[in-house]
Parts: structure tokens; sequence; C-alpha cells
């Protein structure tokens, strides 16, 4: 007898359209027929990890994988908390920002509950909430970034977290530190504000904030970070939170321990403590990139959207889901963006000069056809 699942599912994940992840390249080049691929949708770093961390992946010793890791992420909660003087139960690793936005929704919010966010954003946020029975109040962009007074009207008594991509993703657009820290005034104690910086090490603008270092004014502000992008461990999955110590030991007792493995931890400790110019060579591949495409987009006389990040929005004149499917065929991948709500959008990570030039190949010929 085939369980009832109409009785046994809540509505809210019954009717949560779930998310297809692409298939793994080798299958999608012979899906496409394309003989290489330059995977330009993830906002992956081109240049890999760091040196350090290459070296502990390359010399993991394979007995190794059968002991469970610190449960707790020991070490690199230590190296983490050091650098940014605070107290290592201030740190709360998982396994991706993934696990870590689930972990505060979790800690925080009840049915009954909402989150506040952007419509534009990172979804990861209202997709946890929604399928957890949280309500998403998702709240248009202004000028392309998150619009603070929007998102303060959106609160009522029932609203736990609100959530600030900055840089968000996809858009590039941030906000200062001075706009920050009037918004967290503006919120008050009484809830929880999480600022993910996922694309921290990126900017290298003056008045971007370093979250981190707000956290003794204001308790109720969580600050997200991760080894999935600049720091080119991605594959790996992880990623940490930093805020009050009352906060976190709250957000703490939500986690499942052992979920971010021995490799992910040693690589990242190796990361963090890198001192090789990694970022440095990064930032200048960024910029090097970013200058080349906007270029020769404007040749093409198609709008942009590039602030922030390693990455920009491209406006096309068609279905952003069709130039997909025909740019996969000269082994380009691009981000559609209708999912984010941009339709007739693609999302393209800045990487090294020979997949910009191929993607400026492939967008002609797409444009073309």
């Amino acid at each position: 007898m085939r369980p009832n699942l109409d009785a046994l599912v809540p509505a809210y994940v019954r009717e949560f359209d779930p998310y297809i992840p692409s298939k793994p390249d080798a299958e999608l080049m012979k899906l496409y027929g394309s003989e290489r691929l330059f995977r330009l949708n993830n906002n992956e770093n081109p240049l890999g990890p760091p040196p350090g961390a290459q070296e502990v992946i390359r010399r993991f010793p394979p007995p190794q994988g059968a002991l469970y890791p610190s449960g707790d992420s020991y070490y690199l909660r230590e190296a983490i908390a050091a650098f940014h003087g605070l107290d290592p139960d201030q740190v709360l690793v998982g396994n991706g920002a993934n696990e870590v936005i689930a972990f505060v929704i979790k800690a925080f919010c009840t049915q009954g509950d909402n989150i506040v966010t952007a419509d534009k954003t990172f979804a990861v946020y209202e997709w946890v909430a929604v399928f957890s029975g949280i309500e998403a109040r998702v709240i248009p962009l202004k000028d392309e970034g998150f619009d603070d007074i929007g998102m303060l009207r959106a609160i009522d008594p029932n609203t736990k977290i609100l959530f600030v991509c900055n840089p968000n993703n996809p858009t590039g657009s941030y906000w200062s530190k001075e706009r920050l820290k009037a918004f967290l005034d503006a919120v008050g104690g009484e809830r929880i504000v999480v600022v993910d910086e996922a694309y921290f090490e990126f900017v290298e603008q003056e008045d971007y904030p370093d979250g981190v270092s707000l956290l003794s004014d204001y308790p109720n502000l969580v600050v997200f970070r991760t080894f999935s992008k600049m720091y080119g461990i991605a594959g790996l999955r992880i990623g940490y939170l930093v805020g009050d110590l009352a906060v976190v030991d709250m957000i703490r007792r939500t986690c499942v321990v052992y979920s971010v493995n021995r490799l992910a931890q040693e690589a990242a400790l190796a990361a963090f403590r890198d001192d090789t110019g990694h970022i440095r060579r990064t930032r200048a591949l960024v910029r090097e990139s970013r200058a080349f495409l906007r270029k020769e987009l404007a040749k093409l006389r198609l709008p942009i959207i590039s602030g922030e990040g390693n990455y920009l929005i491209v406006k096309l004149p068609g279905s952003d889901t069709l130039a997909y499917r025909k740019m996969m065929r000269e082994g380009i991948m691009i981000r559609p963006m209708t999912g984010f709500r941009y339709p007739n959008h693609i999302r393209v990570s800045l990487a090294k000069m020979e997949a910009m030039e191929a993607f400026v190949a492939a967008l002609k010929k797409t444009l073309e056809t």
C-alpha cells in the first residue's frame, strides 16, 4: 500500500517547486554536442583554491576518510575568531551557505512568522522559508539594489529575520556602511538582521562595510561568509556565520553535527590563512574581465547590470532560456535569469580571458540566429 502523501506531507512542501540542478558537465557536453564547456553560470573562481588549500586537497590521506571530522570545525572556528577578534563560540560553520541559512531560520521562526528579503536576490532565503512553512516577504529592488525603506515597511509583529545580500547577487549593488547602520538602527534589536557577505572579498569600494566589525554595536546582527567564491572550494561545501555569543548559541542548537567534512575544514583553514596573493590575483582577473565584457557588450548595444562581485547581468532582445540552449551548443554555460525574476536576462561569471572571448563569440552567434 502506497503512503498517502497528501496526508503525510504539509501543503507548503507539496506545493513547493523543487530546484532541479543541471546535469554533470560530461552529460551536458554529450547532450549539446560540445567538445568543451566554459562554466560561467555559478560565479566560481577560475583560479581555483589558493595554493595552500590546493596542497591540502592534493595530500589528503585516504585513511582519514574513515574518520569523523571535528563536529564543530574546531580549528577553523579558532582561526576565524582570532582573525576577527571574536570568541570562537561566535562562529558557526556549516555545509555551505545553504545550511547556515537553514540553521538561522529554524532557530528563530515557527509557522505564523515571516522573513523579509528582496525579490531579485539569492533565492535560498526565500526557498528555505517557504518549504519550512514560513512566509517570505519579497520586496522589489529599487535601482537594482535592496530597498531599505520597503523592507522596513514590510515588518510586522511576526517578522523574525530580515535578509540582506551585500553585495547583492545577481545585481552587484551594495549598501554602504552608513546605509547599513541606518537600517540596523531602524530595525532595532527585536529582530535578527542577516547580512550575507558571500562576495565580500571581491569588493574594493571604500564605503563598503565589513559586517563583522559591526557586531559589537548590533547584537542582533548575523553575518554570513563563504569559502565557495573567492576561496574557490565550492565543491567542498563550506561556509560560516558570525554573530553575538547568545544569538549564535541559539542557532547552534539547530545544527546537524558532522555535516562539514574533514577535507573541507582543512582546505578552508589553509585558504583562510593563505598569504600568497590569491585575493589580489582574483580581483585583478575580475577587473580585467569586467572591463573587457563592458566594452564588447557595449559594441553589441546590450544593456548590462554590473556592480560588485565576480559576475554581471546582460539583457537580451529575446528569451534567456533559448539563449542558454544555443550557447550550450557553443560550449558556454551561463545562468538564465528568469528564475531570479529577470526574464530575458543572463548572468555571466567573470573568468579568464579565454572564457570571456569564447562567451562573446558565442553570444554574437546566438544573436544572429
